[in-house]
């Protein structure tokens, strides 16, 4: 399958500004991750801006898929200021994005129309959060357990749309996996303990899931694969 340069473009500008966001944070460079945390979302923003267009389905979905990028770009931004008061912001945003998504893939198919995947996810956060809990403070546990039904909720939708054979399917159950193996990471360097390299991790698997779900949207030109 051949590649658009403007693809093959963005691709790389994001590439790289995500490894300088990643490089800034693990060296503590507070002005280069300024400039390249928010850049790197900007960057898929934009490569998802002129997708699903071409198809009926997509293009009522696509709306929500941006409006999913837009506020996770104001949750990047809120989770670079310290204190309590930006990460709640942080996870309201990040919690706007997942109902952004679950929308847009509910959009295509039912919710819960396949519900192994919901049983896969709801035990899996079930498993995370009950680790996590003893480390969460009282005022954030409220928050946290609606963002990790959102979060779960949105992973397990995609991988409906895979099983049901959407288009992009596979990118899109991908993409919602990385997106709750990130916030697992982010969640257990912040509650249970700091992880060795966590930038590196954390960061390199939310992109990868931004982009995935960006490129579950078919460019105008594009038929219809699996």
């Amino acid at each position: 399958m051949a590649f658009a340069p403007s693809t093959v473009l963005l691709a790389a500008l994001t590439f790289c500004s995500a490894a300088f966001a990643i490089f800034a944070s693990l060296t503590g460079q507070a002005w280069l991750l300024w400039v390249s945390k928010p850049l790197t979302t900007v960057l898929i923003l934009a490569y998802a801006w002129p997708r699903g267009r071409g198809d009926a389905q997509q293009a009522r979905a696509r709306p929500w898929v941006l409006g999913g990028l837009l506020a996770s770009l104001a949750g990047d931004v809120a989770l670079m200021w310290p204190g309590e008061g930006f990460f709640i912001a942080g996870l309201l945003s990040f919690l706007l994005a997942h109902l952004a998504y679950l929308r847009a893939f509910t959009r295509l198919r039912r919710l819960a129309a396949w519900p192994p995947a919901f049983v896969f996810y709801a035990r899996r956060a079930g498993a995370g959060l009950s680790q996590l809990w003893p480390g969460v403070p009282a005022g954030l546990r409220l928050p946290v357990i609606a963002y990790v039904l959102c979060l779960a909720a949105m992973g397990a939708q995609a991988a409906v749309l895979w099983r049901g054979g959407a288009a992009h399917g596979r990118r899109l159950a991908l993409g919602g996996l990385l997106f709750v193996l990130s916030d697992a990471l982010l969640a257990t360097n912040k509650f249970a303990g700091p992880l060795p390299a966590a930038p590196l991790w954390v960061l390199a698997s939310y992109w990868a899931a931004q982009w995935c779900i960006a490129s579950w949207l078919l460019p105008r030109e594009s038929a219809p694969t699996r």
